[in-house]
């Protein structure tokens, strides 16, 4: 087996291939206690935190993006819907061709990926729609004579870094500069919402502004709610108060907002003054926060219906469905290429050595028709002689071939044609398709009823006609016998031929016969 080289050209040791690289560090530059910078935060502490991400110093803005969240149950309910909505797809995986080897490989990553390590890691992948990446470290194993992942670990953006020259490449948190990351060790998914640096491209960065004023408008409201949620307390005293009797009076208007419950000099007046347009205003903080949220469902999910309750029935709804089906088919195409593109070469390469094909992983739903539109269609198109084979219309809906002693439900023989001449096919088979085609426009075009009694009658003239003939020879021969003796030896002598009533009774039979298909193929249409 060829020797495996890394990205600079060193050979990997394999021993080497389970030992976490990417890990936490007590006191060091990858700690597990984050920051929290969404405390407190201003318009102009965001806006120095993203242009320190810009500039290589991305801790803040990934610690932030964090917060967000947790911190937002809309915005960490969109994110997560999008993020699931691929994690459960299902995963294929094509041969790089038909060779024998290569269907071993592909082999080999099917039996990984029925192993679920790939499935279970998704969601973590996909961390890097709000983030622009993330990082998997990926745990190598022996199993079952193979060397494969074990798991694939997620690992916070938070501890890594971009390379300054070029603010593309992902490097280790690890001392001043950090330090390059092993391709057989790592996978970087990068999903880019945005063109432009991987940095600025992850959907945390414009969400972050809303989710900033909206957190301005909820604390509004709170204080809007805390001072007009109930009416206003009004103690009012007597000109004659002393100091004491004011003290008494103020600790009762302030203790009764909490404890609803108070006492006073019968001297003194509590009053409850309602504030006018309450509800209005109220409406008010509650119509902006929802706003951002739309706004942050167009961003993540393209729409809004599937998040909120709004005004435009099932065709709006269907629209929006649509739309967000086209947004996961991209996002399930760009983890697909991340699988293909650091994953699969190495699980391959370990095992059987470096090639120049590998298989691919496909992760998605197969773009097939609706069954009832496929159904339809070729329900219309098979009357018009359109034929497929019974294999390819199992495979489409779905409809495994039934076993010996299955129990079967519905369902019409299949008809097979057998095969002839194929010398003589271009020549019988368009006359044929002519005579059925001829057949079916007359039958179309006549009464059944009227029909069957037109073939009665011809029948009855066919024999009639032929009975008579009969029946006139066998009367002169009576006509000309002596007596009795002599008729029966003349009736014995004659030569009577019955192929003409032979060729009127098989003309009826089976006149009848094609009479009574077609009575059947009307009522088993008529039972459909």
């Amino acid at each position: 087996m060829a020797q495996l080289l890394d990205q600079y050209g060193q050979p990997i040791k394999k021993r080497e291939l389970g030992k976490p690289v990417a890990g936490p560090t007590l006191g060091g530059v990858r700690p597990v206690i984050s920051g929290h910078p969404a405390e407190g935060l201003t318009p102009r502490r965001l806006a120095r935190i993203h242009k320190a991400a810009a500039e290589g110093d991305p801790l803040a803005y990934f610690e932030l993006a964090e917060d967000i969240e947790e911190r937002d149950l809309h915005y960490l309910g969109v994110l997560s819907t999008r993020k699931r909505s691929v994690a459960q797809l299902p995963m294929t995986v094509t041969p790089a061709s038909d060779d024998a080897e290569h269907k071993k490989h592909a082999e080999l990553v099917q039996s990984w990926i029925n192993d679920e390590i790939l499935a279970a890691a998704l969601f973590d992948m996909l961390d890097a729609i709000g983030k622009g990446f993330s990082v998997m470290e990926i745990d190598w194993r022996y199993h079952m004579g193979h060397l494969c992942p074990r798991e694939l670990i997620y690992r916070p953006q938070r501890w890594f870094m971009f390379d300054r020259d070029d603010g593309e490449t992902v490097l280790l948190r690890e001392g001043v500069a950090g330090e390059p990351l092993q391709p057989h060790l790592f996978a970087v998914h990068r999903h880019r919402s945005k063109s432009g640096l991987t940095v600025r491209s992850g959907l945390a960065r414009v969400a972050s502004w809303a989710w900033m004023y909206k957190s301005f408008t909820l604390k509004d409201w709170a204080i809007f709610t805390q001072n007009f949620g109930m009416p206003i307390r009004i103690g009012k005293f007597g000109p004659n108060a002393s100091e004491e009797e004011k003290d008494v009076l103020w600790r009762a208007v302030s203790n009764i907002a909490g404890d609803c419950a108070a006492i006073i000099p019968a001297s003194m007046v509590i009053e409850f003054e309602e504030v006018d347009a309450k509800t209005s205003s109220s409406e008010l903080y509650e119509k902006r926060a929802d706003w951002m949220d739309r706004q942050v469902s167009k961003a993540v999910l393209g729409q809004t219906t599937t998040t909120d309750a709004i005004s435009g029935g099932h065709a709006v709804s269907q629209e929006h469905r649509l739309v967000q089906e086209d947004i996961e088919r991209s996002d399930a195409a760009i983890v697909s290429a991340t699988v293909n593109s650091q994953i699969v070469p190495n699980l391959v390469a370990f095992n059987f050595g470096p090639q120049d094909r590998y298989p691919k992983v496909r992760i998605g739903r197969p773009d097939e028709v609706p069954l009832e539109q496929f159904a339809t269609a070729f329900d219309k198109v098979a009357k018009h002689g359109v034929t497929a084979p019974l294999s390819y219309m199992r495979g489409r809906l779905g409809i495994p071939e039934p076993k010996e002693g299955d129990e079967l439900v519905g369902g019409r023989r299949a008809v097979s044609i057998p095969p002839g001449d194929p010398g003589d096919e271009p020549e019988t088979k368009p006359s044929t398709n002519a005579a059925r085609r001829l057949l079916a426009s007359r039958m179309a075009r006549e009464d059944q009823d009227a029909l069957v009694d037109r073939m009665t009658r011809r029948l009855e003239e066919e024999t009639a006609g032929v009975m008579a003939g009969l029946a006139g020879e066998i009367r002169a021969v009576l006509e000309e016998a002596t007596d009795m003796a002599d008729a029966a030896r003349r009736l014995a002598r004659m030569n009577l031929s019955a192929d003409a009533l032979a060729d009127a009774l098989a003309r009826g039979m089976a006149l009848a016969e094609i009479t009574g298909r077609a009575s059947l193929i009307d009522d088993l249409q008529g039972r459909e």
